[in-house]
């Protein structure tokens, strides 16, 4: 891609709740781009970005699919992402890497839990968004109510560009209030044409109520169209156009369409409107990152080819014919095949065997890639998510990714000796896919635990393990990711000193501890540094303490919210040893926990459950007697949405439970909030029952 066509370029997401029409909506896109030639539908199996075998099983996107096409001669960069919680990762590090999104709504659900959190993530990154209402032909379908919600729950400004022409089974087209005219689908051609026409009578005259409504909102965006406007001048859609993508842009306006994937319809416009409103990596601007050198420094990257070659990677899967390839967004300068790249976090060169052009799981293989492509690259073989990749002697560092915690696990182990020699192998692997996915020994009980996001995302691993990698596993019941924590403050001293080959080996910490309330990490804090201590020294103490910390000091659980401030070391310089200081430190801090008062954390997940107002009473009597606390019930569409947090451990095998008591009519979704202390007889009973006794 040259620099003189990057503002023809638009890299975006596909965002939204589960089911609320993504991956149908990626379908159409590639189907009218002629990336497609047919179109490829979920509830068959047979859509081309769900292209897992497991996605295809459970009509779910499960892994982000990049694919790129051509729109009004731009080129369109597309992440269709999953919806479901157990996966937000995907989203995550997506999002870290567009320049825009698509935010997609179930016409009649409105805003959803999982469309919140996917807001959330977007908002963090500062990427500018529109909103699609999808399914308009279905029963309930109210797209006034959908922009209300945007407004509210997701705080944003929003208008509709767009109004739907009917609704439920008669929705037939849309009506571009900026054109005010009139857009309708017939025929059986897959909806590739359309008929244009002008509004007359009441149409006309309640599109331009919505119109007017749609200037007021974005004169504060833009100052000649609320000049012209408070002149009395006609708007043309020229100039709106030019507003709407300004607002757009600065991430202050949310401008909202409506249409039906599934029935062919308002997807052509969508595309309009993402090459219409939606940024350019030349919008977006310079990248900011840290000098490598200085990290200190903020430094910044053009998105131009003639730059200093700049890239983060965002994304590690397998290719069962290149191997493992690492999804990279190249933020400035070229990349070339056969060349070699700086990795600053590892401080390794890194060579560039092959750069892919992906269309889900298949790939086109490319000479060169520039500033605003999103490409795979083969031949990587130390770099991890989320880390930077640049030219060598002006290396940058971009900030690294935040990956969830993981609140629940299940034991497995080989079931022969064959798949006990490669299932450590592969769980590297799949740690090094998925940040959001760990395993470890428990040195209690000898088992070997995995550790996810939910009860899906395990399942997928564990059916992975068995169908994609040929590892046999047998599994345990799902178990309650636990953490330890402390419930005061406490001082505790520790001496290292023994003669290892014939030099004496010392160090020396003190070392208080304090709760830090609602962190999930220890922090590590020096009251002060000595001058004359080696650097390395104070490292060996910092190190001493985090790796101490996943170990507990209770059950052997890991620790979190804890400040552990090193008030002193006795520097002995003849016998100083890191090794020594790295072990005096971890003594320390274990025993100073100790002292404060070691406590059990659960995990607390945030619980929205939507159901018929017939079984309302029957929900909230159950969440009740799982702990929960029920903290509102809004009516929906002719159901009650429950809102309530409830602990993990009382939630396995609820989806069942649901179902049973609501008729298989109600849904919920689960997600985690933050961890919160037992009691001491609660912890003990808990701990009883996995043979731990405290």
């Amino acid at each position: 891609m040259k620099s003189t066509e990057i503002h023809r370029v638009r890299n975006i997401g596909i965002m939204a709740h589960i089911d609320a029409g993504k991956t149908t909506t990626t379908e159409r896109i590639l189907f009218y781009t002629g990336k497609n030639y047919k179109i490829g539908e979920v509830h068959e199996g047979t859509a081309t970005m769900d292209w897992m075998v497991q996605e295809q099983e459970r009509g779910i996107t499960i892994t982000a699919a990049a694919t790129t096409c051509e729109w009004n001669k731009h080129i369109i960069n597309i992440i269709d992402t999953p919806g479901h919680v157990d996966f937000t990762i995907e989203v995550e590090r997506s999002l870290r890497v567009l320049d825009g999104a698509v935010g997609v709504f179930d016409a009649v659900s409105g805003v959803e839990p999982q469309s919140e959190t996917v807001w959330a993530q977007a908002d963090k990154y500062h990427v500018p968004r529109i909103a699609f209402v999808n399914k308009m032909d279905r029963v309930g379908a109210d797209f006034l109510n959908c922009i209300t919600e945007i407004r509210e729950k997701l705080g944003k400004k929003a208008n509709a560009i767009q109004m739907p022409v009917g609704v439920e089974e008669n929705f037939t087209g849309l009506i571009d209030l900026l054109t005010l005219k009139k857009h309708t689908w017939a025929g059986s051609d897959l909806g590739q044409k359309f008929d244009i026409v002008d509004l007359a009578g009441d149409e006309l005259a309640e599109a331009k109520l919505y119109r007017d409504e749609l200037i007021e909102a974005l004169a504060d965006f833009d100052d000649k169209l609320a000049d012209e406007y408070l002149n009395g001048k006609e708007i043309t859609a020229d100039v709106m156009e030019v507003a709407i993508r300004k607002a757009t842009i600065v991430d202050g306006f949310i401008p909202v369409l409506c249409g039906s994937a599934f029935k062919n319809k308002g997807v052509q416009t969508l595309l309009d409107a993402v090459v219409k409103y939606l940024p350019s990596p030349l919008d977006k601007g310079e990248v900011k990152g840290h000098d490598a050198k200085d990290i200190e420094k903020v430094v910044t990257r053009k998105p131009d080819e003639k730059e200093l070659f700049s890239g983060l990677a965002f994304k590690i899967s397998s290719d069962p014919f290149v191997g493992q390839i690492t999804y990279v967004r190249i933020y400035s300068g070229e990349l070339t095949a056969g060349t070699q790249v700086y990795n600053p976090h590892e401080k390794k060169k890194e060579r560039i065997n092959k750069i892919l052009q992906m269309h889900a799981n298949k790939r086109t293989e490319v000479e060169v890639a520039s500033a605003g492509d999103i490409v795979a690259v083969s031949g990587l073989k130390f770099t991890t998510t989320g880390q930077t990749l640049c030219a060598e002697h002006k290396p940058i560092i971009f900030d690294l990714m935040e990956f969830p915690e993981t609140v629940i696990s299940i034991a497995i182990e080989p079931k022969t000796s064959a798949d006990e020699e490669k299932l450590q192998k592969t769980l590297d692997y799949l740690k090094i896919e998925d940040p959001s996915f760990n395993y470890r020994n428990n040195k209690e009980t000898g088992q070997l635990l995995i550790f996810g996001m939910g009860e899906l995302h395990l399942d997928i691993i564990t059916d992975r393990l068995e169908r994609e990698f040929k590892v046999g596993v047998n599994k345990g019941s799902p178990q309650v990711s636990y953490r330890e924590s402390i419930n005061a403050s406490a001082t505790a001293s520790n001496t290292f000193r023994r003669e290892l080959a014939g030099k004496n080996q010392f160090g020396q910490a003190s070392i208080q501890v304090e709760p830090l309330e609602g962190s999930l990490e220890v922090k590590v804090e020096f009251k002060k540094k000595d001058r004359g201590i080696p650097e390395e020294i104070f490292e060996a103490v910092r190190r001493g303490i985090i790796d101490s910390a996943p170990g507990g000091v209770m059950a052997g659980f890991p620790l979190i919210g804890i400040k552990a401030s090193v008030e002193s070391l006795e520097f002995i310089e003849q016998e100083a040893s890191d090794v020594a200081y790295t072990i005096a430190a971890s003594m320390a801090f274990k025993e100073a926990c100790q002292k404060a008062g070691a406590v059990l954390m659960e995990p607390i997940m945030a619980l929205e459950v939507t159901t018929p107002s017939d079984f309302a009473g029957d929900v909230i009597a159950d969440v009740n007697a799982k702990r929960g606390r029920i903290h509102g019930i809004d009516p929906k569409s002719g159901k009650d949405v429950l809102k309530a947090e409830v602990p993990l451990a009382e939630m396995f095998g609820y989806s069942t439970q649901l179902r049973s008591k609501t008729q298989g009519r109600a849904s919920f979704t689960l997600t985690f909030k933050r961890y919160e202390a037992l009691t001491h007889n609660q912890a003990k009973e808990i701990l009883l029952k996995r043979g731990i006794y405290i």
